[in-house]
């Protein structure tokens, strides 16, 4: 039995000896690296988070003292030491243990985090409660480099400074390269400095400088000022003193008797500090060290090679949309592209090999890009911007603000919109119909394979005004593209099944000759025809409109489609509160007030008012209805022709023409 199987608890980690802690290290990472070969997942940070929650929880003492990591790239260790050893099979996969922090399930998980930035905050939040009830323990917040790129890491780190509390903040700083010379120098100094000598000195010296009339304080001024000028010699923590913090390191983070003495030593100053550690990312797995970009997220790859096992030949969203995006940057010079610290994830590393100079990766800094953005296009570039769905909620200010208020031609290309699969609640995007379609300006649309997601990017980079592309996570449909790609007309839908013409019916009674038209968006648009070919079988005449735009909405065709068909079955993958149903129940409504249209019977097909969880794409869409059987299951029940499906009474579902 290995030592990592003897641990539940941080409990049981404080009784392994310390020298055998490097052997503890290697069977944690041995254990992420066999799982995430077989599931995938964030590899390269946990990989080079590896000492740092070892040292962490054998020092304090979780879940008293508080823990609060951001994101949760880096945490996989953590779940291991934390009672989660058992479950680990099951990270990211339906119904098993979260990809990210989860509060919910475990005590440990001191706050949930699936985006980046939010662990000081959290962390002065706790802090400050503690001290509103006089507790006594302590609050580390530990922040990887990529998350200090975001602002409101600083407008923590400035509050906290401010505040004077005690709490700790640790860097990991995955990133710096670290020699030798300046990091032994830099880790015998950071132990030297956060030791009881030292801190009783320091502190003695300021009291007695403090005592001294007139000339006390300029001195202890000097002092403090030399102190720092010989830190900021070798170390980089002149910023985080200026802020309030006390800074210690840079220490080697993959040295478990540096990590365990600083933290000891810390455990016992007061005020805000800051411990800051060099990292590898991707730590003792060489594909991950000699590609940390690749390896952040991975799919199962072969252990033994690194080489993902599953290498599909059918294209994504993502290359299309870059592709299209490189191609019509050839065209107009005007256009340029805009990430926040996900041009990989986006596809615009490929963009920034082909226009280095018009390629923006700001960190993670969404409102910046989107202001950035509005201040390019009111001088007369094109900027694209492109964020993953979940990750444009951060600049909701923005968007309205300094974009559609001004009425700017910045394109926005909402990456992994809908159901994300493994990466669960936090990284869905199934919110920005809602946030997006209440605003003034905004043209927003969906496209339903990838010949379409071309087609409407060349249209939002011609468009005088703000306009959002939702495009979904993973493999593209397979149809042909078109070269070049044409523009579309704004605001109108495609009827892709069924007549809606009336000419030559004598009354509106004959006019209604099919029982039911699917108004489908985005990528529910191809499940929706294989579902109404399901229903053709039952007898139920269907047809299918791709509804292509959210806004403009195509009026003139719903109106078309309500004096044909008796019900309309709206199917969307967004959440029903907010999305694109609500438009057509809205615009129905007003059409029936004016007269222009019959009455129609609607039913809504979407998401429910709960966050999703984690597991494979496709499960999650059949458990949640959204898949063509149970689609068709649903219609049927809607023209009363068949039973009740529902995700929530998987026994009752059918399937149709079997």
């Amino acid at each position: 039995m290995g030592l990592l199987d003897q641990i539940n608890s941080p409990k049981d980690l404080k009784a392994v000896p310390r020298e055998a802690l490097t052997q503890l290290a290697q069977e944690v990472r041995e254990k992420i690296l066999a799982v995430i070969a077989d599931k995938g997942g964030h590899l390269g940070a946990s990989l080079g988070a590896v000492e740092l929650a070892i040292a962490l929880h054998a020092v304090f003492d979780p879940p008293q003292d508080r823990l609060v990591w951001d994101t949760g790239h880096q945490a996989y260790p953590h779940k291991l030491l934390t009672g989660r050893r058992d479950l680990f099979h099951t990270l990211r996969q339906y119904q098993g243990i979260s990809g990210f922090l989860s509060r919910a399930e475990s005590p440990y998980d001191t706050f949930g985090a699936g985006h980046a930035g939010t662990a000081i905050s959290a962390a002065l939040g706790m802090v400050e409660a503690r001290d509103h009830q006089e507790g006594k323990y302590h609050v580390v917040a530990i922040i990887g480099d990529g998350a200090m790129t975001a602002g409101m890491a600083y407008e923590a780190l400035n509050h906290a400074g401010a505040l004077r509390r005690n709490m700790i903040v640790v860097l990991n700083d995955n990133e710096m390269s670290i020699s030798k010379n300046v990091g032994a120098i830099s880790a015998y100094l950071a132990r030297i400095i956060t030791g009881p000598l030292y801190t009783k000195v320091r502190n003695e010296t300021a009291e007695l400088l403090k005592n001294i009339p007139k000339i006390g304080r300029p001195m202890l001024k000097a002092a403090r000022r030399a102190e720092e000028s010989v830190k900021g010699l070798i170390t980089p923590g002149l910023l985080f003193e200026e802020m309030g913090f006390r800074y210690i390191g840079p220490i080697d983070g993959h040295r478990l008797d540096h990590l365990l003495t600083t933290f000891e030593n810390v455990k016992q100053l007061e005020g805000p500090l800051l411990v800051h550690l060099i990292t590898k990312k991707g730590k003792g797995y060489a594909p991950a060290e000699g590609d940390p970009a690749g390896f952040h997220g991975t799919a199962a790859f072969d252990l033994s090679t690194g080489v993902a096992k599953k290498k599909s030949s059918a294209p994504s969203y993502t290359g299309i949309f870059a592709k299209q995006l490189i191609a019509l940057a050839k065209e107009d010079r005007r256009i340029v592209a805009i990430t926040a610290a996900m041009p990989e994830g986006t596809g615009l590393s490929k963009f920034a090999k082909e226009f280095p100079d018009r390629f923006y990766d700001v960190g993670i800094a969404e409102q910046h890009a989107v202001t950035l953005a509005a201040g390019m296009a009111a001088d007369g570039l094109r900027p694209v911007v492109a964020i993953y769905s979940t990750f444009l909620q951060r600049a909701f200010d923005q968007i309205v603000h300094d974009v559609a208020l001004q009425n700017l031609p910045v394109v926005f290309c909402l990456d992994r919109a809908g159901l994300v699969g493994e990466d669960g609640p936090t990284h869905n995007g199934v919110f920005d119909i809602a946030y997006l379609k209440g605003i003034p300006n905004m043209v927003l649309m969906a496209p339903k394979d990838e010949n379409e997601l071309q087609q409407m990017l060349a249209t939002a980079v011609k468009h005088p005004g703000p306009s959002a592309i939702r495009y979904p996570r993973g493999e593209a449909v397979g149809v042909p593209l078109e070269e070049p790609a044409m523009p579309l007309q704004i605001g109108k839908g495609e009827l892709l099944r069924g007549d809606l013409t009336t000419d030559g019916l004598e009354n509106e009674a004959a006019a209604r000759e099919i029982d039911v038209a699917l108004v489908a968006l985005g990528n529910m648009v191809y499940p929706s025809l294989a579902a109404a070919a399901l229903l053709e079988r039952e007898g139920v005449s269907v047809a299918v409109v791709n509804a292509r735009f959210i806004k403009p909405i195509d009026r003139d065709l719903l109106v078309s489609i309500a004096h044909r068909c008796r019900r309309i079955v709206t199917v969307e993958e967004h959440v029903l509160a907010g999305g694109f149903g609500e438009s057509v129940l809205a615009l129905l409504e007003e059409e029936k007030g004016t007269g222009r249209i019959p009455a129609v019977d609607v039913r809504r097909i979407g998401l429910p008012d709960q966050f999703v969880e984690h597991g494979a794409q496709r499960i999650l869409r059949e458990k949640l209805g959204l898949d063509a059987e149970r689609i068709a299951a649903s219609v049927l029940d809607f023209v009363k022709l068949g039973i009740v499906a529902s995700p929530q009474n998987e026994d009752r579902a059918i399937r149709l023409g079997k």
